[in-house]
C-alpha cells in the first residue's frame, strides 16, 4: 500500500528519496496505482523533472522517459512502427498517462511496445547516485538489477531502417498470443523480436526455432507458440524484403 508520496523538483532530490529501500519511481502510475497488493510503501513522482521531451539528433531519436505513449503516437520524429505499437499498447485513457520509461520499468512479457524498442536496439539512459550510464535495453531485460536504484531518463533508438510486424491474438484488441517485430537496418542487418515465446520479449532466429521453449497457457501450448513464431516471423521477413516500413 502506498503510504508516502514525494514529488521532487530535481533529479538529485529524487535520487536521495529513492535511497529509502521501500521507495519506487512513479511516472504515469498506470502500473503502481493498479497494483493494490504489490504497490510500494513510498513513491517518488518524477513528473516535474522535465523528462518528457522527444527529439532527433544525427539519425537517433531521443525519447524522454516520461513522454506518454500518446506523445509517441503523435510525434512525427518517432519511427512509424514504434508509433503503431504505442497505439496498440493501451487504450487512449491509459496512453495519456502511461510513459515510455514506465513500459521499460514494468517490462511486461507481452508488451508489444517493449518488443518494438528491443528490435530497434534501444539504449536506455539511467541516472543513479554515481552518475549517468547508458545500457542496452536487452541487458536490462536480462538483468533488471541494472536499473535498480536509478531513474530511467531517456530511451534512444535509431531513426532509419525498414520495419514490419505481425501478431496473432484471440481478438484484434487482445494482447497477442505471439507477436513478431522485425527491422532491417540501413546496413542490411535483420533483427527479429517476439513476444509470447519467453518470459520477456526476446530476439528470435528463424533457423533456430527448435531452441525456443515458450511458456504455455490457456491461449496456446508451448508448441503452438513456437509454430506461431515461425509463421509470423516468415511473414515479417517477407514484408521487410518487400520494403514495408
Amino acid at each position: 500500500m502506498i503510504r508516502t508520496y514525494h514529488r521532487p523538483a530535481t533529479l538529485d532530490e529524487a535520487l536521495r528519496l529513492l535511497d529509502d529501500p521501500g521507495a519506487a519511481v512513479l511516472a504515469g502510475g498506470t502500473d503502481l496505482n493498479g497494483d493494490a497488493i504489490g504497490a510500494p510503501s513510498v513513491v517518488v513522482d518524477v513528473q516535474d523533472l522535465d523528462l518528457d521531451e522527444i527529439s532527433a539528433d544525427g539519425g537517433t531519436v531521443h525519447i524522454g522517459a516520461t513522454a506518454t505513449l500518446q506523445a509517441l503516437v503523435d510525434s512525427d520524429l518517432v519511427p512509424g512502427m514504434i508509433r503503431d505499437l504505442a497505439h496498440r499498447e493501451a487504450p487512449s485513457t491509459f496512453r495519456n498517462a502511461a510513459t515510455a520509461g514506465g513500459v521499460i520499468g514494468a517490462s511486461e512479457p507481452e508488451s508489444e511496445l517493449l518488443a518494438g524498442f528491443l528490435v530497434f536496439d534501444a539504449v536506455v539512459t539511467i541516472v543513479g547516485t554515481a552518475g549517468a550510464s547508458t545500457v542496452p535495453l536487452g541487458d536490462i531485460l536480462d538483468d533488471p538489477e541494472l536499473a535498480a536504484g536509478g531513474i530511467i531518463t531517456e530511451i534512444a533508438v535509431p531513426a532509419g531502417g525498414r520495419t514490419a510486424s505481425d501478431r496473432t491474438g484471440r481478438t484484434p484488441a487482445d494482447r497477442p498470443i505471439v507477436m513478431v517485430a522485425g527491422r532491417l537496418d540501413d546496413a542490411g542487418t535483420l533483427r527479429l523480436v517476439a513476444t509470447g515465446v519467453a518470459t520477456n520479449p526476446a530476439p528470435i532466429d528463424l533457423d533456430a526455432l527448435d531452441e525456443l521453449d515458450p511458456p504455455g497457457d490457456f491461449r496456446g501450448s508451448s508448441g503452438y507458440r513456437r509454430h506461431l513464431a515461425g509463421v509470423l516471423g516468415a511473414r515479417v521477413v517477407r514484408g521487410l524484403q518487400g520494403g514495408s516500413s
